[in-house]
């Protein structure tokens, strides 16, 4: 499998049978969405910066809300929380996704604004990869990303929803979350490759570079 960044939440997960775009942007957050190509879109709420399915190239399935979901070999559960910390009174709702691809279970948190309640842990089951909101606004923030991450203890940590440049929505960069974590920046990539086999024994920060090409 391997799993691009296209800044914000907007991640491709490719496998061998499979492509999934995970919140797509409209170019309203300043930053140009690359137009990839996916077959399966998913959106953890609807807002210029997560939900532009239109921007995705090709004909792909949209998984837009909570349920279970199997696709291309591609298993997907959406775990309704929301996007703030008083029950989506104040932003409302929020998917989290679980994504088993290649035998990998990737968690997409989306745009969450709490710390999951054991319950939607358990709903959302063993993750091998978060790819967490780190950067504040109305999503996760550094302290409480950090604590997502004690909660699950993925083998692999990706931030995502941080501060980059010409990206019109204001949050914090991802340093702030790294050194919560009291861990040493790694350098960015440009993609992660791996299979199930070659995950990490102790949980690692991985930063992708956003891609600007494809």
């Amino acid at each position: 499998m391997e799993i691009d960044w296209f800044g914000l939440s907007c991640f491709r997960l490719r496998s061998r049978e499979a492509s999934v775009i995970t919140d797509p942007y409209e170019k309203s957050i300043g930053l140009k969405l690359l137009r990839p190509r996916g077959d399966i879109v998913t959106i953890s709420h609807n807002h210029a910066g997560h939900d532009n399915a239109d921007g995705v190239a090709g004909n792909p399935k949209i998984v837009n809300g909570p349920g279970e979901y199997e696709i291309s070999n591609v298993f997907i559960t959406g775990v309704q929380t929301f996007h703030d910390k008083r029950g989506g009174k104040d932003r409302g709702k929020n998917t989290v996704y679980a994504i088993n691809i290649e035998g990998i279970n990737v968690c997409h948190l989306g745009d969450i604004g709490h710390v999951p309640s054991q319950a939607q842990a358990d709903d959302i089951g063993q993750v091998d990869i978060l790819l967490v909101p780190v950067g504040g606004g109305n999503a996760l923030n550094a302290s409480d990303a950090a604590e997502v991450v004690s909660l699950f203890e993925p083998m692999i940590v990706i931030p995502m929803h941080y501060r980059v440049p010409d990206l019109t929505v204001k949050l914090d960069p991802v340093d702030k979350f790294i050194k919560e974590l009291g861990m040493k920046a790694p350098a960015p990539i440009e993609a992660l490759n791996l299979k199930r086999d070659g995950l990490p024994k102790e949980t690692q920060i991985v930063l992708l570079d956003m891609k600007q090409k494809d």
